[in-house]
């Protein structure tokens, strides 16, 4: 036997041993392994029912919707009721065979289902929030097409109902799958209400028991979060993220930290505020400016280079 060959017998061997070591992240011989590929293909299908005409490859008229929405549902009805049998097998009450898995899935997708008129009525609103606080926004054609908020709250209402409804990783794999396209952080489980704006996005990161009112708006960068995790998995089914009651405004990079925080209606938190304790309704929240200094600029020619040379300090 060759030394490459006895070399790579022996890597494989303490690969194969660190499997052993460390069960918690492999995914052996299991019939229960979920398909990102497909779960996010339901996804964009549910878009599609949900903003009928704007993402789909064919156009689409009266006369063929009706087939066409009955073909997408029938689709999604399948497909998502053997992913979300598979993932029950992941939660701590996990059914005892796959007959028993598969009639909580069609039961739970049948619920889901049921919900996307409601769906559609929400992100209406959060459609006409995006338009109405932007003035760059042409109309809302240009919102459902391009606002990555619009498409991260689009994905986290989904993944909400399904949450809900007690299913478990999809949700998180939705959510996630927005965060990487946009930066727009959203815990499936975070509750919001209607009319929700966020502008810009990148870097928004919205806690799992943040509570969110009717009517709030949020910039770039702001953090809904908790004072601390240190605890651990004893914080689970704690309210550990802060409560937005309606028409708050939190402006870039502010954070909000705590369970017990509630801004008050209408409230307005500036820039980079850092709260950690409840805001009165309409109260504005903003740091002092800090003082700027300017200095003259005068043009110098130092070893044969121009450049320019701070005033006096």
């Amino acid at each position: 036997m060759s030394s490459y060959k006895k070399e790579m017998d022996t890597l494989v061997g303490e690969i194969l041993g660190s499997y052993r070591e460390y069960p918690q992240t492999c995914s052996i011989n299991t019939t229960h392994r979920l398909n990102n590929a497909i779960i996010i293909d339901l996804l964009d299908k549910i878009r599609s029912v949900v903003f009928p005409g704007f993402f789909e490859k064919k156009t689409l008229n009266k006369s063929s919707i009706e087939y066409h929405i009955g073909e997408l549902l029938e689709d999604i009805q399948y497909r998502l009721t053997k992913q979300v049998s598979k993932a029950l097998f992941h939660s701590a009450k996990a059914p005892k065979d796959e007959d028993e898995a598969y009639q909580q899935a069609a039961y739970i997708v049948q619920k889901f289902l049921r919900k996307i008129p409601e769906l559609r009525a929400i992100l209406a609103t959060d459609v006409q929030a995006a338009y109405d606080g932007d003035p760059a926004a042409f109309n809302t054609d240009e919102v459902i097409f391009s606002y990555p908020g619009v498409f991260a709250i689009t994905v986290n209402r989904i993944a909400h109902e399904l949450h809900i409804l007690g299913v478990p990783l999809i949700p998180r794999i939705m959510t996630e799958h927005a965060h990487s396209l946009t930066g727009i952080d959203i815990h499936p489980g975070a509750t919001i209400g209607s009319y929700f704006f966020i502008d810009h996005g990148t870097g928004v990161v919205v806690g799992e028991t943040t509570q969110i009112g009717t009517g709030a708006k949020i910039y770039q960068g702001v953090t809904l979060g908790a004072l601390s995790t240190r605890g651990g998995q004893n914080l689970r089914s704690t309210k550990r993220h802060p409560t937005l009651e309606d028409n708050v405004t939190v402006y870039s990079g502010a954070s909000i930290l705590g369970g017990d925080t509630v801004i008050g209606e209408g409230a307005i938190i500036g820039s980079n505020a850092f709260i950690t304790s409840s805001v009165p309704g309409g109260t504005r929240v903003s740091i002092k400016n800090p003082e700027l200094q300017f200095k003259d600029r005068v043009r110098v020619t130092e070893l044969g280079q121009e450049g320019f040379w701070k005033g006096n300090d």
